[in-house]
This record gives C-alpha cells, structure tokens and sequence, in this order.
C-alpha cells in the first residue's frame, strides 16, 4: 500500500456508485495509471472487491482503525500557516478542546498550526474541490496522529460518512 491509496479509496466512497477512474484520477489531481495501480494494490489487499468495483468498507475501517497509525504515521510538524485537519478540522474541533491546532501546510491556509504533511502532494486541492472527502481525509489525519479518544470519534464519523451501504454490510 502506498499514502495515496486511501485517498483513492475515500474518494470512490465520496462518489457515486457509477465512478469512473479517470474521474477519480481527475478529482484527485493523480494520472490514471496511479489510480489504476493503486485499484490493484487495494484488491490485493483485500480493500476493494475482486471486480475492483466496491471498496470493502468493513475491512478498510479495520485498517484504518488498527493499522494506518503504523503503516501512515503522522508527526506534527512546526508551526505552519495551512488549513485544519485532524482534531482541528471542522467535523471534529467542537468534540476536543486543544490549545495547538494542526494544519495542512498551505498559502491558501487562515489557521496557523502545527504541520501534518498529506498523505499525497495534490491532497490538499482534491480536498478543496470535495467537502466530503475532505471531512473524510481529516479523520483520517485525526486517527493517525490521534489519541484513544480522539481515534474512537474519528472511527465512528467515518462510519456515518461511509454511509447505509456501509450499515448493510453489517446485516
């Protein structure tokens, strides 16, 4: 697996069901030979069905839950201007009060914080482009530079964000 491919992954969670990879390449700003590597590395994984159609979203939440701290650990940075993620992101900054914020370093960024570099360079346009992803892409930020506490709540937002067809894998 490589940083990108959760990306990859939120962003056909974020879309329709009748996704196309050239339009997740396009929404986010990646060529379409990395998403379609990336497809592969997902099915072999066992992220995403054999047809490379449906993300296996029970079995990306367990890795997102117990692996990604150890497989895509982040390690706040120095003081940037940028744009909240993690704790400090919308979604989340009314669940935690904390006195340092953290941020994607970025010129077009109002909140100075300590740095959390993306997982991919283009990840901070493709989460400008896409509420969803974004609200999805900073969880994801919490969970990896997170405590307990902040990881469980994380956990739980994604699940409302992956929506019904995640409850109905589950019944």
């Amino acid at each position: 697996m490589r940083p990108h491919d959760i990306a990859v992954l939120l962003k056909i969670i974020s879309m329709d069901d009748g996704w196309l990879s050239k339009d997740v390449a396009s929404g986010l700003r990646v060529s379409a030979s990395e998403v379609s590597e990336s497809l592969n590395r997902s099915k072999i994984a066992g992220l995403l069905s054999p047809d490379k159609r449906k993300v296996m979203k029970s079995a990306f939440l367990d890795f997102i839950e117990y692996g990604l701290c150890y497989v895509f650990p982040a390690e706040p940075g120095a003081l940037v201007r940028g744009i909240p993620t993690g704790h400090s992101a919308p979604i989340l900054k009314d669940h935690f009060v904390s006195a340092e914020p953290y941020v994607w370093p970025s010129r077009s960024g109002n909140v100075k914080g300590q740095a959390i570099l993306p997982l991919y360079p283009n990840q901070i346009a493709a989460a400008q482009d896409d509420s969803h992803l974004y609200n999805m892409l900073t969880l994801i930020d919490a969970i990896r530079v997170g405590r307990r506490r902040e990881v469980e709540k994380a956990v739980y937002l994604l699940k409302e964000l992956f929506g019904s067809e995640y409850a109905r894998e589950f019944s």
